[in-house]
């Protein structure tokens, strides 16, 4: 597996988003088949697992702890996010996003991974006017070996400005795929400036990228797919132009869908690493595959051409918390 850099991190070319193992995508796979997955990816070379202290309420970092217990330490890269508002049993008076609240969190999570320190610590949601308080805590905990580096996850460009002038950011971490460019304007060039690294969520626009679903897919009322409007039949037949792009190129390359979308964001930007999720095992050896599917800069440019003349129907975004089973989850993320 090829490796990049997240600034002061060096981390495989393609993560694991670990969510979708308890969280947001409906039934994921048993505890145990979930764990012989996360060994299966660190076989084939991925160092790089993401998870955070609100999906499914704490129950996905038990989980990455249990998975991760076995991996070498060394050899292992966590990102963990903590979420600036208390979630069910964290009684934080202090509040969340305070130094007492965050050193609270924090060593609660590291139980919870089985752990001693976590190499990239994420604030899940950014809220205005606290950037440098939160750098600043950040800066401490880094001196202190709690922590190897820290991230914000869909800020503004002003935000990272704030934030990195107190502690060096190591990571961003957004949405970003062919269907979620807006980072593209002034946030990724601000990374590529600043050196800060990326990390993509959802880099195959919740699997519609691969191709897999068709315009008539159900999802479970606890799947997030069943409230992203991308996914309401209407839009998913508006973006078949989308779709034939990508499979154009596929059949060009000898690969599949899913790989054109994620070599098409390692091509792109040099810093940035998708972190798509993957419960089973053909899923796991089709994306990080993906790391071997080189665009030439042609391919790349011809790519972007035809994007640029087709739009996205639908939307990943939304204000409300929306229930999705006995957990909420906000849809932007």
């Amino acid at each position: 597996m090829k490796t990049r850099k997240l600034r002061n991190l060096e981390v495989s070319a393609i993560g694991m988003g670990c969510m979708g193992f308890t969280h947001a995508y409906g039934d994921g796979p048993a505890e145990s088949e979930g764990i012989a997955l996360v060994h299966k990816a660190f076989d084939l070379g991925c160092s790089f697992f993401d998870t955070a202290e609100m999906y499914s309420y704490f129950k996905n970092e038990e989980f990455v702890g249990k998975a991760l217990q076995g991996l070498p330490r060394d050899k292992v890269i966590i990102s963990d996010k903590f979420w600036p508002f208390p979630l069910p049993g964290q009684d934080l008076p202090e509040g969340k996003l305070s130094e007492k609240g965050i050193r609270r969190c924090l060593e609660d999570s590291l139980k919870r991974l089985r752990t001693d320190y976590i190499d990239l610590y994420i604030e899940h949601q950014m809220e205005d006017g606290s950037e440098e308080a939160v750098a600043e805590v950040m800066g401490k905990l880094i001196e202190e070996g709690k922590i190897r580096a820290w991230g914000q996850s869909s800020p503004s460009a002003e935000q990272i400005k704030k934030a990195h002038a107190v502690t060096p950011i190591t990571a961003i971490q957004s949405e970003y795929s062919m269907m979620e460019r807006k980072w593209e304007k002034d946030v990724l060039p601000l990374c590529r400036e600043a050196g800060i690294g990326f990390m993509a969520f959802s880099p195959m626009g919740n699997g519609f990228l691969s191709g897999k679903y068709a315009s008539g897919a159900k999802f479970q009322s606890t799947d997030l797919r069943s409230v992203i409007t991308r996914f309401n039949p209407e839009n998913m037949a508006a973006n078949a132009p989308l779709l034939d792009l990508i499979n154009r190129y596929a059949e060009i390359k000898g690969c599949t869908s899913a790989q054109i979308a994620l070599a098409w964001i390692l091509k792109g930007w040099e810093f940035v690493v998708p972190i798509p999720g993957m419960r089973r095992e053909s899923r796991i050896i089709e994306n990080l595959s993906a790391a071997d599917v080189e665009l030439t800069d042609e391919e790349y440019r011809m790519i972007n051409t035809v994007l640029s003349t087709i739009t996205v129907h639908g939307s990943r975004d939304g204000k409300d918390i929306v229930k999705l089973g006995t957990v909420p989850v906000n849809v932007t993320r």
